[in-house]
């Protein structure tokens, strides 16, 4: 398994995007957003990270091309998805693009002061643990979801048996991680009760404000969107996940002020299409009528 594993990363080189411009001095031109493919592959917690490195990016009024290709995973230099492409430069992951953009002379959070700057990323710390841990341990350790969604669209684009050794493989990886960070005995019960403390405590720091931190939002708005839209519009083997979130307003009312505002008619972005369960077929826009571009292997 591991010799075609190996096989498989030597195949899914790094394809040079040939069309995108470089940099020119601290002005980012042009931004190659790349993740997977929405209609029939990506999966919950992917999804919700690459729509919160987009939420980020529209919030800062950068150009991006975005780019869903069936090996983001492994052109990535983190394996995990988003990343972006800017130059000769690749960046994956929301902390490390923040951190990318700022040196760019972009900033969400400039306008914070210390402790303002420390309780944002205290918050941000809470979303990880608690949201994306419950992401992971749904689609990897719930055994419906496994089986009814997360084993199909994981090995959609890889032929039989690599697309079974692989996701078994990576099932493998995340159960022992969550073994290591103490949810390997948790129930799911449990770990939906997580999700809830989670956004009891989201809630009561957003109160009746637009954004977490007053009238503009920073990487900490565009992370909690990027996880509980993607939560809210995500089809799954029941709606348990989902209705915690529902039981807060202003939470709800948050998602909708943000798609509206940078995804929607007033915005510039396009959410990307999100994922519904292995049996509803979704169809990829093409770049001319959404700004996406998809390719396959």
């Amino acid at each position: 398994m591991t010799l075609m594993c190996n096989f498989l990363r030597l195949k899914l080189i790094f394809i040079k995007n040939d069309y995108f411009s470089s940099l020119e001095g601290t002005f980012l031109k042009w931004i190659s957003f790349h993740f997977l493919f929405t209609g029939e592959q990506i999966l919950l917690s992917d999804n919700a990270s690459s729509l919160a490195v987009q939420a980020f990016l529209q919030m800062c009024e950068l150009p991006i091309k975005v780019v869903c290709r069936a090996n983001a995973e492994y052109m990535s230099p983190s394996g995990k998805v988003p990343f972006i492409h800017v130059g000769n430069q690749v960046v994956s992951e929301l902390g490390p693009i923040v951190q990318f953009v700022k040196a760019k002379g972009h900033s969400l959070s400039d306008g914070l002061d210390e402790v303002q700057k420390a309780e944002m990323k205290a918050y941000m710390e809470l979303v990880n643990n608690m949201l994306l841990t419950a992401e992971l341990y749904l689609q990897w350790c719930d055994e419906a979801t496994v089986g009814e969604i997360t084993h199909s669209r994981y090995g959609f684009p890889y032929p039989w048996p690599l697309n079974h050794i692989l996701a078994y493989q990576k099932q493998w990886e995340v159960k022992r991680k969550m073994k290591a960070i103490g949810w390997g005995n948790k129930t799911l019960d449990q770990v939906l009760e997580d999700v809830d403390q989670c956004c009891q405590a989201l809630s009561q720091r957003l109160g009746t404000q637009p954004y977490f931190f007053n009238k503009q939002p920073t990487e900490l708005d565009a992370l909690v969107f990027g996880h509980l839209f993607t939560i809210l519009t995500t089809q799954l083997t029941s709606d348990e996940l989902s209705d915690k979130v529902k039981n807060y307003s202003n939470l709800l009312a948050f998602c909708r002020r943000i798609e509206q505002n940078y995804f929607g008619e007033n915005g510039k972005g396009h959410i990307p299409l999100r994922s519904q369960g292995k049996k509803e077929k979704q169809l990829i826009l093409s770049l001319d009528q959404s700004g996406y571009t998809c390719e396959k292997l």
